[in-house]
């Protein structure tokens, strides 16, 4: 089974991955996005997964993953147990929440090129 080494090592090993403290505890990002957390207890993580994917891993290891509470669950945030999953399943899961960071970044990035010029949206005056 993993621990929370094996969780820090795997989620490291992604590629501009950084570890940062927020909020009284370490968080993982890579392109600028929060993809995974070390929780206050130790024994958890925490993966922003799309709601697909956790449905998924719920389906696949039911004593190992289960979704966070309220509407971060609903939109796909998942909690992992460390003494109950496997590197295996851990490693493809933080590597899913590494790309889905990536994935929101470049569209992010896409949304800025365009951008709202020309967009019609200021007021245009009338000659009189």
């Amino acid at each position: 089974m993993a621990s929370v080494k094996d969780f820090r090592r795997i989620a490291l090993g992604l590629d501009g991955a950084l570890e940062i403290a927020h909020m009284g505890h370490p968080d993982f990002r890579a392109h600028g996005r929060i993809f995974a957390t070390i929780q206050h207890d130790p024994q958890w993580g925490g993966l922003m997964l799309t709601p697909e994917q956790q449905q998924r891993f719920l389906r696949a290891h039911p004593s190992a993953f289960k979704p966070a509470a309220g509407a971060w669950g609903a939109a796909g945030a998942t909690l992992v147990h460390f003494g109950s999953v496997d590197d295996d399943a851990l490693g493809e899961a933080l590597t899913l929440c590494w790309q889905n960071a990536a994935a929101k970044a470049a569209a992010k990035t896409v949304r800025k090129k365009v951008g709202t010029r020309g967009s019609g949206h200021g007021k245009t005056k009338r000659k009189r």
